[in-house]
């Protein structure tokens, strides 16, 4: 008889005296230099590795790119847009913000099922890719190339007729609001070139928060097979194949990390095959959530300990309003934890089962449900792992009017 599932092991940060260390400094002073809490903190020396690991086990000319939905701190934007080949925005918003942070615009690709008029007007003024995923955008686009005398780039993205198989959200496949039926396609690159925009290429991207490498495998072969059926009918030889992502990170107990080895071998042979398919091309591949995830810790303390009936109960000042994700309410159909830990009593101390809630007035307001913590109580740190990635920006922060939490690169 075989025990119930653990959390993959958090081995990216360390453990000195009892305490967590997040970008070498202890928790409790890392604490005191933000000066309150809670707080979101990521470690550049773990974001580093991550995208180092990746350039090992792909093959050069694979174009890595930051997709910053995953995690637009500007400061953080700043570092990964100095490691990566690209960063692919979603709004007006996050386009300034990998502008300012340095990014170059060729580099820099935008997507979203409802890009507004204004928006598709400044992306094609900054010169960035616009990924487009309707007719209007194009309508659109060609009364910008002649306001502004220049031809926008552009990108289709595609909405297959096959799915990231195994992956937590699924962004292609069946009828979805991304992308362009793959049906559509032709008849779209004749109105992209007849509109006289400037066409690079296709964006696919099946789904995310995937840990099975054999699956990421089979929806790059696909994507690439169905890039190469679409380019008899593009306007201009294709330069950038967009093929998604899909990478995921260990969350809940069972999951094991994912291998990107086996990924890379495949890479390489897609990339061999577009040296004679498609020769003016770049592959590019566009992660998040697994090159910030890790990375990143949401800290917030104790402020008060109960006993309800014999359980325990750890409340903190902080809760769903800044970690929607952790709290099971953003996408898990039954709640599972978060990985979890009292990181001011990282040692080898005595241990209860306890539940970690938040200071709202609702049930929901829960990061960890009757986990295995060590013991605890008023001043504690407690830690939530893996919220390097839809953390403070994917939260509803001015929820029943509690302070907004604090994010450190460090």
């Amino acid at each position: 008889m075989t025990g119930a599932p653990v959390h993959a092991p958090m081995t990216q940060f360390a453990v000195k005296d009892g305490e967590l260390i997040v970008g070498g400094v202890p928790l409790s002073r890392l604490a005191a230099r933000v000066g309150r809490t809670p707080f979101y903190a990521y470690d550049r020396q773990a974001l580093t590795a991550r995208v180092a690991s990746l350039r090992a086990a792909f093959p050069r000319a694979v174009k890595l790119h930051y997709a910053m939905k995953a995690n637009p701190m500007p400061a953080l934007v700043g570092h990964m847009a100095s490691l990566v080949d690209g960063i692919d925005v979603a709004s007006a918003g996050e386009l300034k913000i990998a502008l300012d942070a340095g990014a170059d615009p060729h580099e820099v690709s935008f997507a979203g099922p409802g890009k507004r008029d204004a928006e598709l007007r400044q992306a094609a003024a900054a010169g960035v890719l616009i990924n487009v995923e309707a007719m209007r955008e194009i309508v659109v686009l060609e009364d910008v190339a002649r306001e502004l005398g220049i031809a926008p780039r552009v990108a289709v993205r595609v909405n297959p007729d096959f799915e990231l198989k195994g992956s937590g959200m699924k962004m292609g496949g069946g009828p979805k609001q991304f992308g362009i039926d793959v049906e559509q396609i032709p008849e779209l690159l004749v109105e992209i070139g007849r509109r006289g925009l400037a066409f690079e290429g296709f964006h696919l991207f099946g789904g995310s928060q995937n840990l099975r490498a054999e699956s990421i495998r089979d929806a790059q072969n696909q994507a690439y097979d169905l890039a190469l059926r679409l380019a008899g009918h593009a306007p201009a030889p294709v330069r950038f194949l967009n093929l998604g992502g899909g990478m995921g990170i260990p969350y809940f107990p069972g999951e094991q990390a994912l291998d990107a080895t086996p990924i890379g071998a495949n890479l390489a042979q897609l990339v061999e095959r577009a040296r004679s398919d498609l020769p003016q091309a770049s592959i590019v591949i566009e992660l998040g959530r697994y090159l910030v995830g890790e990375a990143g810790v949401y800290v917030t303390r104790v402020i008060d300990r109960k006993v309800s009936r014999g359980q325990v109960f750890l409340v903190t000042d902080g809760g769903l309003h800044h970690h929607l994700s952790a709290s099971g309410n953003f996408g898990q159909v039954v709640r599972k934890n978060y990985p979890v830990m009292i990181g001011t009593r990282a040692g080898d101390g005595p241990r209860e089962t306890a539940s970690v809630v938040g200071p709202l007035c609702t049930p929901l307001d829960l990061l960890a449900d009757r986990m295995s913590l060590a013991v605890a109580g008023p001043g504690d740190l407690v830690v939530v792992f893996q919220s390097g990635a839809y953390g403070a920006s994917a939260s509803p922060q001015r929820f029943l009017g509690h302070p907004d939490c604090v994010e450190v690169l460090v």
